[in-house]
């Protein structure tokens, strides 16, 4: 174990292993088949890269994504482990290189697609006469039919334990839930298997789910909120990845659209880009995300409804693998809902449709739900959960409840009058008075006794309804809404029924305080330098800069402020290779500044403690205030901007922020008086007009973020009045 230890510092940076880590490592280490099922970030690739490089021999590493692989080497050769990949964007030299290589005992980790592995006779062969010390099997939920990302290719995988009997298989997956475990097991034919199932808690996660009306708009507000934020942003369709990419890049964001219909090489350059830092925000469908160890990705968010939620758990799990704050924002439509049941249906195949139809119904019921999502995932993957996680919308109290007694009894009233034979959007119509409504039913006397309340809102009592049993629905196509045994003691009055507010219902996204820009680490300054130095590392080795060193890497270097080599050892990251690599030039950054702020190490008070970023004001955002401190300091937006990596006008709107908060002069940025009054005559003049309209007045030679500046001057000066 103590050897164990030492590579697992020497490569990884690392004093310990997390979770059931080291009993994964030792069952590995014995010979015995695998599973491992581990949330994303929960640190599934130490199982089996550490094992490698303990065992004699190289382990085969079998991913579904080609265009991910080179990353994936790149990291480990960073950690100082000989790695490779073989795959087809490589010329027959350089394939023949790797090769040579690996006959030769320099290669550690061998990375493969399945077609590759299996589909080769050849290439079998040619293994079959290698020192293969273990077969590892990433998103081995690909192999199951009832997992979320069936790959055909994957099925064939059941033939390493005829090939290679004495070699030991440990698949490892983020999700499955029971039925995909055991088809995971009996598909890759693991023999006497241990199976490792870590919670599936990610604490660090806030997930919220929100009304779609109108989320456009409350989309465009939150990632305002986030300007220097990486995220991935999901959508069902091709063309509406596209055309959403397209409207926020004319809103000033950095965006990109991915899907499968784009050019290969067109995919790979975007990927390459978002994993770089070069684009912060990935519009996507689900072709795009597997397999992604980009660390510091802070928010993923839904525009479409996910189709169950393996899926969704796992996409949700690109967010805060570095262990930061980060969010889950999901934005919810009942027509989502007829949408997606198309594609649950499996043709020819009645046994697989009805699974996919169940999923679809779990994931409507975690956006339904009226209590924790957090209780509701973990209890969906069997695990037990408090009744209040403290980080999700419901637990929160985002959405206020009142007393919705008689709005329950207006609506099971209706549901018994209409004899349990409709569905719930007639009988919503019922309630309003539809002029779609049979005529026999306009004669019941209870007929339009809810126009008062709006066609969502009792859609969404009635699914409340349904979470707290007090109403039921049938199952099949076309469901009925039918009466339950406590649907009676509503209707006499002797249960008080609590529902959402319709308020709640319209609320724009609030962005939790603590995981805006992954919790407000200290010294912001600080850690626009020590980004600037990574991302300068990361262009010189051709590398995303996350591999140098991830976000809770610098936030421990912003928190414990260390002054030697030796304070460097106790960060976590921080590995042999990469202090001999690295632990100069960003010991020289944190002495500088340290040594111009007047401040000292604070590593000695470590004792063993990871960084725990502080609450956020949520008044103003950690980056931000970054912006003004440099700005106070007396560099020019411009050089702000070069040195942050951010866009000249995402600064000019930090700025604009403290004008609006009377925490900075509006002469600093516009010193000329008689500028400042032109442009605040315009202002003033303008009735309620957009910038593009002052812009047309105020001629090329005034730029939007004078007009910004200008324009928050004059709300600030109306609201000192």
């Amino acid at each position: 174990m103590q050897a164990l230890l030492s590579l697992l510092k020497q490569h990884f940076g690392y004093t310990q292993f997390r979770h059931n880590q080291q009993a994964i490592i030792e069952h590995v280490l014995n010979g015995g088949d695998t599973m491992v099922l581990m949330p994303t970030g929960g640190g599934k690739s130490i199982c089996y890269q550490l094992p490698a490089l303990a065992m004699e021999g190289v382990t085969i590493v079998v991913s579904p994504l080609i265009a991910l692989m080179k990353d994936q080497v790149d990291a480990l050769r960073q950690n100082g482990i000989t790695a490779a990949f073989l795959n087809s964007t490589q010329s027959m030299s350089e394939q023949q290189t790797v090769m040579q290589m690996l006959q030769q005992g320099h290669v550690k980790l061998l990375y493969l697609a399945p077609e590759r592995l299996i589909g080769e006779a050849n290439f079998m062969q040619w293994l079959a006469g290698q020192k293969v010390a273990l077969f590892a099997i990433d998103e081995a939920h690909c192999i199951s039919h009832w997992g979320h990302d069936f790959r055909q290719e994957y099925l064939a995988l059941g033939q390493l334990k005829d090939k290679f009997p004495n070699v030991p298989v440990i698949a490892l997956t983020a999700t499955a839930d029971a039925i995909t475990k055991q088809d995971i097991l009996e598909k890759l034919r693991l023999r006497n298997p241990a199976v490792f199932e870590n919670s599936f808690n990610r604490p660090n996660i806030h997930y919220s789910i929100r009304p779609k009306k109108d989320y456009y708009q409350q989309l465009v507000d939150y990632l305002r909120q986030r300007p220097d934020d990486s995220g991935i942003i999901y959508c069902l369709s091709r063309s509406g990845t596209e055309s959403l990419a397209e409207d926020l890049q004319r809103e000033g964001f950095s965006a990109a659209a991915y899907h499968a219909g784009l050019e290969r090489n067109l995919r790979e350059e975007r990927q390459e880009r978002f994993l770089r830092d070069d684009v912060r925000i990935m519009v996507a469908t689900i072709a795009f995300g597997m397999g992604i160890n980009k660390s510091n990705v802070r928010f993923v968010v839904h525009a479409d409804l996910p189709k169950n939620i393996e899926g969704y758990y796992q996409e949700t799990g690109r967010a805060g693998r570095d262990g930061l704050p980060s969010e889950a924002i999901l934005f919810y439509s009942a027509g989502d809902v007829f949408k997606m049941k198309r594609f649950a249906s499996v043709e020819g195949n009645e046994e697989q449709s009805a699974v996919m139809l169940r999923k679809l119904e779990q994931m409507v019921g975690l956006c339904e739900t009226i209590t924790c999502r957090r209780q509701y995932l973990l209890r969906y993957f069997g695990e037990g959960a408090p009744d209040a996680c403290g980080n999700c919308d419901i637990c929160q109290g985002q959405y206020e409840k009142a007393d919705g007694t008689v709005a329950a009894q207006k609506l099971l009233s209706a549901v018994y009058r209409l004899q349990e034979r409709f569905g719930l959007n007639y009988v919503v119509d019922f309630l309003r008075g539809g002029a779609g409504v049979r005529d026999a039913h306009q004669e019941i006397k209870t007929y339009g006794i809810g126009k008062d309340i709006g066609k969502e809102q009792w859609k969404q009592y009635a699914r409340e309804l349904m979470q707290l049993g007090f109403l039921g629905q049938s199952s099949g196509e076309y469901p009925v809404l039918k009466l339950t045994d406590t649907s009676w003691s509503v209707l006499k009055g002797e249960v008080q029924v609590q529902l959402t507010a319709p308020a709640a219902a319209s609320a724009a996204i609030s962005t939790s305080g603590s995981a805006r820009n992954g919790g407000d680490i200290p010294q912001p300054l600080l850690l626009a330098e020590l980004k600037q130095l990574r991302k300068s590392l990361a262009e010189k080795e051709r590398v995303p800069p996350y591999i140098i060193f991830s976000d809770a890497t610098l936030a421990e270097l912003c928190t414990w402020l260390p002054q030697s080599l030796g304070d460097l050892t106790r960060i976590s990251g921080f590995g042999e290779v990469k202090l001999a690599k690295y632990g100069e030039p960003f010991l020289e950054v944190m002495q500088t500044y340290c040594a111009r702020h007047g401040l000292q190490s604070q590593v000695h008070l470590k004792a063993g403690k990871t960084a725990k970023p502080r609450k956020s004001k949520p008044e103003t955002g950690n980056s931000q205030r970054a912006s003004l401190q440099f700005f106070q300091e007396g560099l020019a937006i411009e050089e702000i901007a070069a040195r942050r990596g951010l866009a000249v006008s995402t600064i000019e709107s930090h700025l604009a922020d403290f004008i609006r908060k009377g925490e900075l002069d509006i002469r600093d940025v516009v010193p000329d008086g008689n500028r400042l009054a032109w442009i605040l005559r315009t202002i003033e003049n303008a009735s309620g007009q957009g910038l593009t309209q002052m812009k047309e007045q105020l001629g090329d030679d005034v730029g939007y973020g004078e007009i910004r500046a200008v324009l928050n001057y004059y709300f600030w000066r109306q609201e000192q009045a």
